[in-house]
């Protein structure tokens, strides 16, 4: 690559990066809200928090950033987002403990349950995002390189089975190890490992053609041969 493909400007990186903030906060606000359940042929009933219906699509966004522009250029929106989700997690803490006025007073308790989150579920879902996040991008921009750029369907496919399941082991270890039997807490893993990587594969069709329009209008195809792949930097 030209030394002076990291100033280039593009098109559509920084809606794609928007779109990518948008849904990590949302997944990671309004999603925890509510845990839903329902009846599924074979496996019965199956429950699940519903922003796990939303949360990975920031997997494909992901995946669609480092396949087009490069794991340097997704590790800033990573970054990003973590920025984004560490102010939003911080607010809710704070308007959940500001005393409430006599007109407040009676959602109170409705806000505590919506926003207000412990510190350890707080922590664990921002380690687990940041975690998962890195070894997708990771292994999509290695299995590219192995790959030659063929078979984009196993490094979507491939790169999501193995940050999803970052995501969810050290999300759910963190946030309830020693609050749920050790059985219980592996059917719920797993459980919520299935759902979100299933959405790779339902959304697959979609990746493809959001990935050939975007190296088309961008005229990139990235190739991370030489990237430094340290997760603590901001130098795309």
């Amino acid at each position: 690559m030209p030394a002076t493909t990291s100033t280039r400007q593009y098109r559509y990186y920084d809606f794609v990066m928007a779109a990518y903030v948008c849904v990590l906060l949302c997944s990671n606000l309004i999603g925890p809200a509510k845990e839903t359940s329902i009846e599924v042929p074979i496996f019965g009933t199956v429950t699940f928090l519903a922003g796990v219906l939303f949360f990975p699509i920031s997997y494909i966004f992901g995946d669609i950033l480092t396949e087009v522009y490069g794991y340097g250029r997704d590790r800033r929106v990573v970054w990003a987002g973590f920025a984004a989700l560490a102010f939003a997690s911080l607010m809710a803490a704070v308007v959940v403990h500001l005393p409430p006025s006599e007109n407040s007073r009676a959602t109170q308790a409705s806000v505590e349950a919506i926003f207000g989150n412990t510190p350890r579920i707080v922590a664990a879902s921002i380690v687990a995002f940041l975690c998962g996040t890195f070894v997708n991008s990771y292994v999509l921009a290695k299995m590219k390189i192995w790959t030659k750029g063929r078979w984009l369907w196993t490094r979507i496919v491939g790169s999501t089975l193995c940050g999803e399941f970052v995501d969810s082991v050290l999300f759910y270890f963190v946030a309830f190890y020693g609050r749920m039997s050790p059985a219980h807490l592996t059917a719920i893993m797993f459980t919520q490992y299935a759902l979100k990587s299933g959405w790779e594969f339902v959304a697959a069709p979609m990746t493809y053609r959001i990935v050939a329009f975007l190296k088309r209008a961008e005229n990139e195809d990235y190739y991370d041969t030489d990237t430094n792949f340290t997760p603590f930097s901001l130098k795309a």
